[in-house]
């Protein structure tokens, strides 16, 4: 995908370019799950602003913390002084490192479709046919206009 798009990545069968993927696609469970060790513990009992806490804890709970790796609970406690030093005078610089940082975790819904990554949605209700809840299939409808039509 080129940086900077909405756009989603073309189905396999409809690319120019026939190359195999260079990884599948994982699926991250919403869950709600908290994960991951205590920031802490990461930066040695070093105490953060409970606006620090907060954003560390929603890291924690995120689908994408389910395949995070020692290495990426390291980045986000490396990351935590320059979001406190932001919280307290932003400055450019720093939400540019913050924002940096946090798209190599996916952090928004356009670095995980580059990363091909896609959040399991359990909250869906589907109906009988596969639709979402509240949604009417084509077949119905057109059946329904024909009905009010005859």
């Amino acid at each position: 995908m080129a940086r900077g798009t909405m756009h989603a990545p073309k189905p396999d069968g409809q690319r120019r370019r026939r190359n195999a993927p260079a990884h599948g696609e994982t699926v991250l469970p919403r869950d709600g799950e908290l994960r991951g060790p205590e920031l802490a513990e990461l930066t040695g009992g070093r105490a953060f602003s409970d606006g620090v806490l907060a954003w560390y804890d929603v890291w924690r709970r995120s689908p994408q913390a389910a395949v995070f790796e020692m290495t990426d609970w390291l980045r986000l406690a490396l990351l935590a002084p320059i979001v406190e030093g932001y919280l307290k005078r932003p400055s450019a610089a720093a939400l540019s490192e913050i924002r940096m940082n946090e798209e190599r975790l996916g952090a928004t819904v356009v670095d995980r479709m580059r990363a091909r990554m896609r959040v399991e949605d359990d909250d869906l209700d589907e109906g009988d046919e596969g639709l979402p809840a509240g949604v009417t299939s084509l077949d119905e409808r057109r059946g329904d206009i024909r009905r009010r039509l005859a």
